[in-house]
């Protein structure tokens, strides 16, 4: 798959193409429908397909304070539509110049100077273009002057509510990970590379892998039990997400992991952290020894819960 940055970065033999925007967070099932239809009308047509997304995604830009919780990074996101099939991404800077561009401007300057796209697949709902002004119906207009064909996005639904990135988020606050995996059709899982950190956890007789998690809010809160793939082998583990209220930190969300029985160097690695159940919320605790009770009795219930029911295949 090619990654473009940027429209800049776009040259005359990309011209050509069966495209879809959207922010495609998590890339859920309703996401890869989508994609798959992409590709169908991609060979159609003989040219490739090409996803546009933007970053930061527009709510992020708009109102960064109260913009949803991301369920994945740029970098994985990327990733995760590598694995289903798109020849090309397009990923354009969202900023004022960006968000300032008409309707007709955003067509003109993007899907057919840039793109040469000859057939769009978007949701019957989307909207684009300065202040929001461009719909559906509008492409539908603009395809028929320009020369491309719009089509609009089936829906996807399970159990009658609609799947999408808002419905993965519900799931995870309320810690139901067989819904959140049925709506993402894999497990919820987080990835980073592992930093150093303050070795509290070491010096409390559990030392955990620190993960960089690089992003404003997270969709999880709490203590979990969970599991990462290291070698080829799976590892149970607990882990803690969130702002480290006993301890004095910068406010931003951290991702801490103890693998158990586990001695391995792990600094530097990129991890992926599986999500699987939810033990308890984060607490603030008086005293680093009643933090160090609770983490106790953190361990032992996930020690508990991977004896009764052992990791035996691979996370992928």
């Amino acid at each position: 798959m090619q990654l473009v940055r940027g429209l800049h970065n776009l040259r005359p033999q990309h011209r050509g193409c069966v495209a879809t925007i959207g922010n495609f967070d998590g890339v859920h099932r309703g996401h890869q429908a989508i994609l798959a239809r992409l590709r169908e009308r991609a060979a159609e047509l003989g040219v490739p397909s090409c996803v546009v997304i933007f970053e930061p995604q527009p709510r992020e830009y708009f109102a960064p304070q109260t913009a949803p919780a991301r369920l994945a990074r740029l970098r994985d996101k990327i990733a995760l539509l590598a694995e289903e099939g798109v020849d090309r991404v397009l990923c354009l800077a969202f900023n004022q110049r960006l968000s300032k561009l008409s309707a007709s401007e955003f067509v003109d300057t993007i899907l057919v100077d840039g793109l040469g796209v000859r057939h769009l697949e978007v949701g019957d709902d989307f909207r684009f273009g300065c202040d929001r002004l461009g719909d559906f119906d509008f492409l539908l207009q603009a395809g028929c002057v320009q020369g491309f064909t719009v089509e609009a996005a089936q829906t996807v639904e399970l159990a009658d509510v609609r799947v999408s990135s808002t419905q993965v988020r519900k799931a995870l606050a309320n810690a139901d990970f067989a819904l959140a995996e049925q709506l993402l059709g894999r497990p919820y899982r987080i990835a980073g590379r592992v930093l150093h950190g303050q070795k509290l956890a070491r010096q409390l007789g559990w030392p955990t892998a620190n993960i960089q998690l690089k992003r404003r809010r997270v969709p999880l809160a709490g203590v979990y039990l969970v599991s990462a793939e290291i070698d080829g082998t799976p590892w149970p583990g607990v882990a803690n997400i969130g702002v480290r209220p006993t301890v004095s930190g910068d406010g931003s969300a951290h991702l801490e992991i103890h693998l158990l029985d586990f001695a391995g160097d792990l600094y530097s690695r990129r991890l992926t952290v599986a999500f699987h159940q939810k033990l308890r919320d984060e607490q603030r605790f008086a005293s680093l020894e009643a933090l160090k009770s609770a983490i106790d009795a953190d361990v032992a219930a996930a020690r508990a819960h991977w004896h009764s029911q052992p990791l035996t295949k691979s996370l992928k």
